[in-house]
């Protein structure tokens, strides 16, 4: 008996948002304007903070550090879509595919993590202020991030592993980028069991990263509610603000890779705001709420524009 011959995928086709033309380039316009605006907001954000001696709480550190992964985050899919946007051929090879999707999960993961370990922070500094400087000090900080380094990569590193296990024979279609959702339902084979543990790793980081927030940001407020601070009202703001951005971010995540990789008609839009739109604008939101880095912000920028 003749072994079957296959053509392995080397590449993938990259359908896009949409075919039509036109609609293409509102897209490209659009989503241009918004990346000029977002990416040099977060260098700034890291720029302002390196630069001001007085910004050097953790709260500050950890700031400048979301806003370096959400500026690497956004050099993983959005200048490619950029291209695709003109593009009649908007294609991408599998080793290419493969890189993406590492980077995807890598950062997105440590991002997540992030936002667990600012979560933290803030709890200690409104919960427990006494222990603040013994709890958060520098070294403390240090590990804390290369924790979240670590954990965004075994994350990520599991998910290639798996991905690349499957055979790809065609077709090879994928809506806007690489990301596992898509890429497994291309394999040219049975997917079950490797869909579980993809969904098992993925609902491990995101339910735990979602229900540490969640459980931080309840506690902060059931405190900052009971008590009669000069701050209250800043801090319950505040913390209103994050539990949003926690929602935004965590509640597309959810839909897209704590279930079977069946493709819903909101997969595409989803993951794309998911992907694109809201981890561009995390940083900025945490950061302009801050009046300290605003103020810096303002004199750094004076002092280039004077010079």
């Amino acid at each position: 008996m003749e072994p079957v011959n296959y053509t392995r995928v080397t590449e993938f086709v990259l359908t896009g948002l949409s075919q039509t033309r036109e609609v293409q380039l509102v897209l490209f316009v659009i989503f241009l304007s918004f990346y000029l605006f977002i990416l040099p907001g977060n260098i700034l954000i890291i720029c302002t903070i390196r630069s001001d001696p007085g910004l050097t709480a953790p709260l500050y550190f950890f700031l400048g550090n979301l806003a370096f992964l959400d500026a690497s985050y956004s050099f993983i899919v959005a200048p490619r879509m950029l291209v695709d946007f003109l593009s009649e051929k908007k294609v991408i090879s599998y080793r290419g595919c493969i890189t993406q999707l590492f980077f995807l999960h890598f950062l997105g993961g440590g991002e997540g993590l992030l936002l667990v370990v600012m979560a933290f922070d803030c709890y200690i500094a409104i919960c427990r202020p006494l222990h603040y400087s013994t709890v958060m000090n520098p070294r403390a900080c240090h590990a804390l991030l290369l924790a979240l380094w670590l954990g965004g990569f075994i994350y990520s590193i599991i998910q290639v592993a798996l991905i690349l296990c499957l055979p790809f024979c065609g077709p090879n279609q994928l809506d806007n980028f690489c990301d596992v959702p898509q890429v497994i339902k291309l394999a040219c084979t049975d997917t079950f069991v490797v869909e579980l543990l993809m969904v098992s790793n993925s609902s491990l980081l995101t339910l735990l990263c979602f229900l540490g927030l969640l459980s931080s940001y309840a506690v902060i407020l059931c405190h900052v509610r009971g008590s009669a601070s000069e701050g209250k009202s800043k801090a319950l703001s505040t913390c209103t603000t994050h539990v949003i951005i926690i929602l935004l971010m965590f509640g597309p995540a959810i839909f897209i890779y704590t279930r079977p990789f069946r493709a819903l008609p909101a997969d595409k839009v989803v993951s794309f705001f998911h992907t694109v739109i809201f981890p561009l604008m995390n940083p900025v939101i945490y950061t302009l709420r801050n009046q300290e880095v605003k103020t810096s912000m303002r004199r750094l920028l004076s002092r280039h524009v004077v010079c």
